[in-house]
């Protein structure tokens, strides 16, 4: 198995790995520490303290925060619990007619805005665009993403955390909450 070192990681991360290295990534099995190496990478890029247990998107991240695993963003903003959909906590920007469709497409080439919602995601912390969606109106936002943690750490990377927490979508009682609180 090839080991590859941390700084041709980081290269490949950053896409500027010249790309028969890339290749010889791709195509070699993944060594033991490659989930360890990328780890360790994205910790040193972010401003928070928080252990990052898995990274979403190069921007979002899962981590341990006072015994709670939380989505944080890179600049440190807390969306809360991973999982309830981290969207929910993020300023958004709806292009739902003509005109604001008509900043990002041109001509034919735009959806029907009486049937599709342009949706941007942007976090309340740094202005970061985090996604953008194309969805039907009225449909919720796309959870993309739910990870069974517990499973992933202890039956793949062989290491269990040190607590357990049930991997189940928890949007749905996020929202129960927000109309209770009325």
């Amino acid at each position: 198995m090839a080991e590859f070192h941390k700084a041709d990681i980081e290269k490949l991360i950053d896409g500027v790995l010249p790309w028969p290295a890339t290749q010889d990534i791709i195509k070699s099995p993944k060594d033991s520490d490659r989930f360890d190496k990328y780890i360790e990478i994205m910790q040193e890029r972010v401003t928070f303290k928080e252990t990052i247990l898995l990274p979403l998107t190069p921007m979002l991240f899962i981590v341990s925060a006072d015994g709670a695993r939380v989505v944080k963003c890179r600049c440190g903003h807390d969306f809360g619990d991973y999982r309830t959909n981290w969207k929910l906590s993020s300023l958004i920007h709806v292009r739902d007619d003509e005109a604001s469709l008509g900043e990002i497409y041109k001509g034919r080439e735009m959806p029907d805005p009486s049937w599709t919602q342009l949706r941007e995601y942007i976090c309340p912390g740094c202005g970061s665009q985090l996604e953008v969606e194309a969805m039907p109106r009225g449909c919720p936002p796309d959870f993309e993403f739910l990870p069974d943690l517990d499973t992933f750490y202890s039956e793949w990377l062989g290491r269990p955390l040190p607590d357990s927490v049930a991997s189940e979508d928890k949007t749905l009682e996020t929202i129960a909450d927000w109309s209770a609180a009325k």
